[in-house]
């Protein structure tokens, strides 16, 4: 499987990214003009993102700052953490990261910064369930019918991603594996403009989120076909898991991060850390979170740290797994 080289991706994303407005803050502490800004090394309309925004507010009082997202999407997630890392350790920049900063590893020969050694881990904050969706005209409505529309017809439907070496590129090509089937491989430069291709019907299928496309499963813009979770999602019970539909080894979840650039102080990891468990335990936020379908449970900064180190050696094996080429 081929793939393109992150400096290809990093020419063009970063010229995108250069000129782009950061997001307004929905609330300014009453007591102080200071900004945090949370780098995104995604698209508006991720799951990372969605989560971000539904915490801006009560993260803003928490920190006690107002709170800025700056999404800087490109390469997978490159372009944004590559800007994370350059800036200054004193708590002021931020970011939150999904699986994909573990996988980098695995998909590229050579990178930029160093995902463990050059970031300085504050928490694991919590999962987010993925749901393989198709578009409306694809004739399957469940795990079976979509396998036997792939055996039937290899090599003809096609399958999108949010970038090359993602965890939604991953994602799917787990899901092929584990059915002994094939389809090609669309990858885009973000979740938006994934979305905006299923919907409209340029790729066939993918696997996304729960909170990214919850609102086009309701309104019946994609068609949900399972989750990847070991039992089914309380924010959407109707979507049976694949272990139910005959795949029991299909399981894969995704999660979301805080991470500041190397050499951020004890005290400021211990200051953010306790902000992210007290935005996240309020109810306003907890229900936000429920209604996603994101399980929260925000760790301490050690347990982060050795969760990046696991996660990184479990995604080198699927990847090799998963026959997916370094470049």
């Amino acid at each position: 499987m081929k793939f393109q080289t992150a400096r290809r991706w990093l020419a063009s994303a970063m010229l995108a990214t250069s000129c782009a407005a950061l997001v307004a803050p929905t609330s300014t502490h009453a007591q102080s003009d200071k900004l945090t800004r949370f780098i995104l090394p995604v698209a508006a309309g991720s799951g990372v993102d969605t989560i971000m925004r539904a915490s801006q507010k009560a993260l803003s009082a928490s920190l006690g700052t107002a709170v800025v997202i700056d999404n800087q999407p490109g390469a997978g997630g490159i372009v944004g953490t590559q800007a994370l890392v350059k800036s200054a350790p004193d708590g002021a920049t931020l970011s939150v990261v999904s699986n994909n900063h573990v996988i980098y590893p695995s998909v590229y020969k050579t990178l930029p910064f160093d995902p463990i050694k050059d970031i300085t881990p504050i928490a694991v904050i919590g999962g987010s369930p993925m749901v393989l969706v198709v578009n409306p005209k694809v004739p399957a409505r469940d795990s079976k019918e979509l396998v036997a529309l792939l055996k039937a017809k290899p090599d003809t439907l096609n399958y999108a991603s949010s970038g090359n070496g993602t965890i939604l590129h991953l994602a799917a090509e787990m899901f092929l594996d584990e059915a002994g089937v094939k389809a090609k491989h669309i990858p885009y430069k973000g979740v938006g403009p994934m979305i905006t291709d299923l919907i409209g019907g340029q790729v066939d299928f993918g696997v996304l989120a729960l909170p990214a496309i919850q609102a086009h499963l309701k309104s019946g813009a994609l068609r949900a076909i399972g989750t990847s979770s070991k039992t089914r999602l309380a924010a959407a019970p109707e979507i049976p898991t694949f272990a139910e539909q005959g795949l029991p080894g299909y399981l894969v979840e995704g999660w979301f991060a805080v991470i500041g650039p190397k050499g951020l102080p004890a005290a400021e990891v211990k200051r953010i850390n306790a902000a992210f468990a007290s935005a996240f335990a309020i109810a306003d936020v907890k229900d936000a979170m429920a209604r996603q379908g994101n399980p929260i449970n925000v760790t301490t900064p050690e347990a982060a740290a050795a969760f990046f180190v696991s996660e990184m050696d479990k995604y080198a094996r699927l990847v090799k797994r998963a026959g997916v080429k370094l470049d």
